[in-house]
């Protein structure tokens, strides 16, 4: 059988080993169905061949692409090159691709750098999203209703479809929070992966990053421990399923 390609790019212990068993949790996934590299302390393979995979899903991260070169840390810019390098492979073989919140902007990139913190930034909490008819259609997407909440939290975001990519999910914040290149490249702008005790710890870890003042954290919490956000998940599970061999 083979193994999911996990890569993360949070290069904080503590947010990328929870982010880790939130998509196993959420996909249904077990410790040895996956290969996990973290990108910030591991490159990838120089033999790794997308063949050897059921499929590779990107994790979430606090780099932004769209940042100048000179702004980022020579973490960020290692773990941005990583994960851009594999990008020609999965678009030219069509592999099956799910890229969380970053995944987005680095599939943005990818395309048509169409990724900017120009629009459409929303700050950390919940959204309202709503399926497209596309993704009503969409396998991935199945079981989904057509409005739902989801976690979110971005200073960047795409700003235009770009080409040979299909629109599956939107918010009235951000109107591509989900979509597909070709047949089986997928990204989301929320995090299909995120519950309420997972954002408490990234709200706590990330709470001098830029994406809220820090005297708003406990507020934040408590805002996310009161939400109803369940619908997300099964993105993680239908990509899975629809992949697993």
């Amino acid at each position: 059988m083979k193994r999911f390609l996990i890569l993360q790019l949070r290069p904080e212990t503590e947010a990328s080993d929870d982010e880790f068993q939130a998509i196993l949790r959420k996909a249904g996934l077990s410790a040895d169905e996956v290969h996990r590299i973290r990108l910030d302390q591991s490159p990838l393979p120089e033999d790794l061949r997308l063949d050897d995979y059921a499929g590779v899903i990107v994790g979430g991260g606090p780099g932004c692409v769209s940042d100048p070169a000179d702004k980022k840390s020579d973490v960020e810019a290692q773990i941005e090159t990583a994960v851009l390098g594999l990008m020609p492979q999965i678009t030219e073989q069509d592999f099956p691709f799910l890229g969380c919140c970053y995944g987005i902007g680095i599939l943005g990139h990818h395309l048509g750098r169409v990724v900017s913190k120009e629009n459409y930034s929303e700050d950390v909490g919940t959204t309202d999203c709503s399926l497209t008819p596309a993704g009503r259609a969409d396998p991935v997407l199945s079981g989904l209703p057509d409005q739902f909440h989801a976690f979110v939290g971005h200073k960047e975001a795409v700003q235009v479809l770009p080409e040979g990519c299909t629109h599956l999910i939107s918010s009235p914040t951000c109107p591509y929070q989900m979509i597909r290149y070709g047949q089986n490249v997928y990204a989301t702008q929320f995090h299909p992966e995120a519950d309420s005790d997972g954002f408490e710890v990234r709200i706590n870890i990330y709470k001098h990053r830029g994406y809220f003042p820090p005297e708003d954290a406990d507020a934040l919490i408590a805002m996310c421990r009161a939400a109803d956000v369940h619908a997300p998940e099964k993105v993680l599970r239908n990509f899975v399923d629809r992949y697993r061999s």
